[in-house]
């Protein structure tokens, strides 16, 4: 539990290191705290006088007029710096965060479709919005704010002993009872802090699946199910959170019970040394011990702010150990590859090439392929033959462990990243749109495509009728993924993208497994254009898609069965035969 318990300063090192970004925000903020610390400490000093001179035994009432305005005075420029303080620190640090969610994004964006497809998207989102909005306070109320208390405090205590040294150290008597205090409620307060953190990801993660799957709970009669199952997990995050309001409602009493044992000191102490002095003396004992139980006020202020901050330290370095474990993560493709000048139409090689999505739990083996340039290939089998597999290691979403894949002569791992993928179209089973518009769903925001280039794909895809039919035609808001549109809509939309990005090499992941009839007669008119002209890759499930293909390669438990054009493969009488005889007695 003892190293649990306390910051982890490795972790709140590297966190500081960003302000070396925004060094004049920094200063300015650390100036302003300094300044702050200063006109708090010595009021009292002025109120002590001004009671023991001039309020008592008012004889100079111009000089307590003058002290009033000068108190006055303090606290104005107490709230302007404090303003000041408060602005700068809060830029400072949006500044610093602003820059470390768009490091982590960035980050997050490089990372393999593995990652993806065994990270919860709840998880992700917690990352990027939750726990950085608690590392901002990291900066903004918790570092410079701690060391503007401890200016505050060793300021305050300089003027005690500066005013009394003996009463001073009365007054401090609690203070070890309080360091005490504070250390059990640092090591309370971070393993609430660790459980707190879990249970808003466990949260996000529920929320955000059972929302995207609604359909499905609505479907299967879940509801009952799921807000039992949300309650629980509601329940824990509320345990969480209670815990980290336990520690606070056990710490701040007990300072409070400790500032007011203090006083109780400094008044015993003040009764005893009145006894037997003039009343001019009483009356500057008596305003020593106002200013004295004003500082012990603003003393023990600090230490219970201090506690709080720290809890704030705590708080963010815990999310701040997260956001960099991802930031840390070597998941991301690795673009080691620098040609940006290759041949795309040029022939595609598989060469001797083993695929495992774990360790040698082999899904594709030994696949030997060659895809002349400019042909449609097709690949068929049944579901887990390792087709979509195949074709995902040409856009380099997964690596494949043994063997090569060549263009041309040249390896795909020795082709830039970027240039690669602007060079190959993929059009999805499970289409994906973003919230917004027709256009920008087909441009996807690249503004080297204009509203007339998507028109002119549109009409030659043989879409542009169905999106003018809309009712904003290419303004028409498709709806969080396209929810506004049917299946077969949404699939036409990613033929017109996929055409108006001109590339060399194409691929159709079984783009017409699910859609209707008539969708599927206007998706086989513009599969026929995109496909004219540039290497095609088609995976196919209703093989009376690829009967034309200029090769059909049949894939079974990630091994080459089969290939050959349609004709050939039927009269051959293998797989394929039995395949396409299943499936037409079927219908």
């Amino acid at each position: 539990m003892g190293k649990k318990s306390k910051i982890n300063y490795k972790v709140f090192i590297r966190l500081l290191s960003y302000w070396k970004s925004y060094k004049t925000l920094f200063f300015i903020s650390i100036l302003t705290t300094v300044l702050l610390a200063i006109p708090g400490p010595i009021r009292p000093k002025i109120i002590g006088q001004m009671v023991g001179k001039y309020i008592i035994d008012s004889k100079n009432p111009n000089e307590l007029l003058f002290w009033t305005l000068i108190v006055i005075g303090l606290l104005v420029l107490e709230a302007g710096l404090r303003f000041l303080s408060s602005y700068f620190s809060n830029l400072f640090a949006q500044s610093i965060i602003r820059d470390l969610r768009k490091q982590l994004m960035s980050h997050i964006l490089t990372f393999r479709i593995k990652y993806f497809d065994k990270t919860p998207v709840g998880t992700l989102i917690t990352r990027v919005v939750s726990d950085l909005e608690a590392i901002t306070e990291v900066f903004s109320s918790g570092m410079i704010a701690v060391a503007g208390e401890l200016i505050s405090l060793f300021f305050a205590i300089s003027l005690m002993f500066y005013t009394n040294w003996a009463l001073t150290l009365l007054v401090l008597l609690p203070i070890p009872l309080l360091i005490l205090a504070t250390r059990i409620f640092a090591r309370m307060i971070r393993k609430s802090y660790q459980q707190e953190a879990v249970q808003v990801t466990t949260l996000n993660v529920f929320v955000q699946e059972r929302i995207t799957g609604m359909s499905i709970v609505q479907l299967f009669n879940r509801r009952e199910r799921e807000l039992d199952n949300f309650k629980e997990i509601n329940k824990g995050h509320r345990q969480a959170h209670i815990k980290a309001i336990g520690a606070n409602s056990i710490f701040f009493p007990v300072v409070e019970l400790l500032s007011s044992l203090s006083i109780a000191c400094l008044l015993v102490w003040g009764a005893l040394k009145t006894q037997g002095k003039t009343a001019v003396e009483i009356r500057l004992e008596f305003g020593e011990i106002i200013a004295f139980i004003l500082w012990v006020h603003m003393l023990f202020r600090p230490i219970r702010m201090l506690a709080d901050k720290f809890n704030i330290l705590q708080r963010g370095t815990v999310r701040a150990e997260r956001v960099f474990e991802i930031i840390d993560l070597e998941d991301n493709i690795q673009n080691s590859g620098s040609n940006k000048n290759c041949d795309f139409d040029a022939s595609i090689r598989f060469d001797h090439l083993f695929f495992a999505y774990n360790h040698e739990d082999w899904v594709l083996k030994d696949i030997n392929l060659k895809i002349e340039a400019g042909t449609t290939v097709a690949f068929v089998g049944a579901t887990g033959a390792g087709k979509s597999s195949l074709v995902n290691l040409l856009g380099r979403f997964y690596e494949h462990q043994k063997g090569d894949i060549y263009l041309g002569e040249t390896k795909l791992s020795q082709i830039d990243l970027n240039y690669l993928r602007k060079n190959i179209a993929i059009v999805l089973q499970d289409v994906f749109l973003f919230s917004g518009t027709v256009l920008d769903n087909i441009t996807l925001g690249n503004k080297d495509i204009s509203r007339e280039d998507v028109i002119e794909a549109s009409k030659s895809v043989g879409v542009h009728e169905f999106i003018m039919k809309l009712p904003k035609g290419y303004d028409s808001e498709v709806g969080e993924n396209g929810g506004a549109l049917s299946t077969g809509q949404r699939q036409l939309l990613s033929f017109v993208r996929a055409f108006v990005y001109n590339p060399h090499i194409l691929i159709l992941d079984e783009a017409t497994s699910s859609v209707d009839n008539e969708s599927e007669e206007l998706i086989q008119k513009a599969t026929e254009k995109l496909t004219k002209g540039r290497t095609s890759i088609v995976i196919a499930h209703r093989l009376s898609t690829i009967k034309n293909a200029d090769k059909i390669v049949v894939l079974d438990k990630g091994e080459i069965k089969e290939q050959g054009t349609h004709a050939e493969l039927l009269k051959h009488g293998g797989f394929y035969k039995t395949l396409y005889e299943m499936q037409f007695s079927e219908d």
